[in-house]
């Protein structure tokens, strides 16, 4: 803040012009590596680093954007991350951890936020779990306290009734569910929180990578239910914890 403070002071002085003081605070807030420019101002913004979307990029891309990030004081997420990437990864920086379940880079670099809240995470079927634990790990990097219910779809009704309470205490819930996409609907009946669906692409042949369990959940007839895209765990996790922290 100083900087900028001095930096508009000479503009007003006239001792530096205002494309070269425009120019500076561009550049403040970003760096660019050719292949890549990283926002390094969205954790203040946002609440949440740049995130790296993994698919796409080479591991020596994806080492190089996490690099930025650290060198800047952010901490690091990198999803849908390979395991030849980590590794790249974690031959650079020291610190690198691997959720093999969540397919996610993360190295902690900045103070953490303390947890707070309570967002319920919950996923119908062992399958689904990669996309929950995505948003499962993502909220609680952003300060949410995270509890998760797994294997608890509709084909026996009576597992996500026991967590009835739970789910009554959070201030927001992410449902991921592939298959028919009916378990926000069974859950949205059952609680007044604010429900985040997820449909992942889990699913036997007319399953078509998600496009039923998309379209059973953007048809629901329970209101309070918002629906990200397919398997965007990451989404729905950020959704949830900034549901969480402006309660």
């Amino acid at each position: 803040m100083n900087d900028l403070t001095d930096m508009l002071s000479k503009v007003a002085k006239g001792e530096m012009s205002p494309e070269k003081a425009a120019e500076a605070i561009a550049g403040s807030t970003e760096k660019n590596i050719g292949f890549a420019r990283i926002d390094t101002d969205r954790a203040k913004r946002r609440g949440l680093p740049e995130v790296i979307y993994c698919p796409g990029k080479t591991p020596a891309q994806v080492v190089g954007i996490a690099q930025v990030l650290v060198d800047a004081n952010q901490d690091v997420l990198a999803t849908r991350a390979t395991p030849e990437q980590y590794a790249a990864v974690k031959a650079q920086i020291q610190k690198a951890e691997y959720n093999e379940t969540a397919r996610a880079i993360t190295v902690d670099t900045a103070t953490r936020p303390k947890e707070s809240g309570l967002v319920v995470v919950v996923s119908a079927g062992t399958s689904d779990l990669p996309v929950a634990e995505e948003a499962a790990l993502v909220a609680e990097r952003m300060g949410a306290r995270v509890e998760r219910v797994s294997d608890v779809g509709v084909a026996g009704l009576h597992r996500v009734v026991k967590h009835v309470n739970l789910l009554k205490s959070a201030r927001a819930i992410v449902v991921v569910a592939g298959m028919e996409g009916a378990l926000p609907s069974v859950v949205g009946g059952l609680v007044d929180r604010p429900i985040i669906a997820v449909p992942t692409s889990v699913g036997y042949g007319t399953g078509s990578e998600g496009i039923p369990a998309l379209l059973s959940m953007l048809n629901t007839c329970v209101p309070g239910i918002t629906v990200v895209n397919i398997d965007n765990g990451f989404g729905a996790g950020v959704a949830a914890a900034m549901i969480n922290r402006t309660v």
